[in-house]
């Protein structure tokens, strides 16, 4: 990546938010799209306006002076009882060549800083890039979410 990544300031704001509708891309069809794009708005906004809370980050990327990415997450306690950092959100403009791969390089100097030996995330089974994506970092799949759809698909 030709560019930096650094800590998320205010003048970032409407940057990151205009980047989020990137995280309703491989959600399963049978929700709502307008419940989508508000759910990630949401989380989008939570995360921005909480960054600066101890346990909390988020970070940005920037190319020209473009942010042209963001990765938000905090620590948080595993059900095992062990401390890991939880990438919430991971978004990355169109066309950017190893930006993602630098946030997620970010967000594991975070986790080193702060004597966490964990990054979790979650992302839809149908979005197989994303998946492979996290694959070629070293992540491995954890979990699995099972749904099923009473009456065929959910309407929007």
């Amino acid at each position: 990546m030709r560019g930096m990544v650094r800590r998320y300031a205010e003048r970032d704001r409407q940057a990151v938010l205009d980047l989020a509708p990137r995280l309703t891309e491989g959600v399963a069809p049978w929700h709502s799209a307008g419940a989508v794009r508000a759910a990630v708005i949401g989380w989008v906004t939570e995360a921005v306006e909480r960054a600066d809370e101890p346990d909390r980050f988020v970070y940005v990327a920037e190319v020209d002076g473009e942010v042209v990415g963001f990765v938000s997450g905090q620590q948080r306690t595993h059900w095992t009882g062990q401390r890991d950092v939880y990438v919430g959100e991971l978004v990355v403009s169109r066309e950017r060549e190893g930006v993602g791969s630098a946030l997620m390089d970010i967000v594991a100097q975070h986790a080193a800083e702060v004597g966490v030996s964990t990054i979790t995330l979650d992302t839809g089974a149908a979005n197989s890039a994303a998946r492979a994506f996290y694959r070629t970092l070293g992540f491995v799949e954890e979990d699995v979410k099972l749904t099923k759809v009473l009456g065929g698909m959910i309407e929007g």
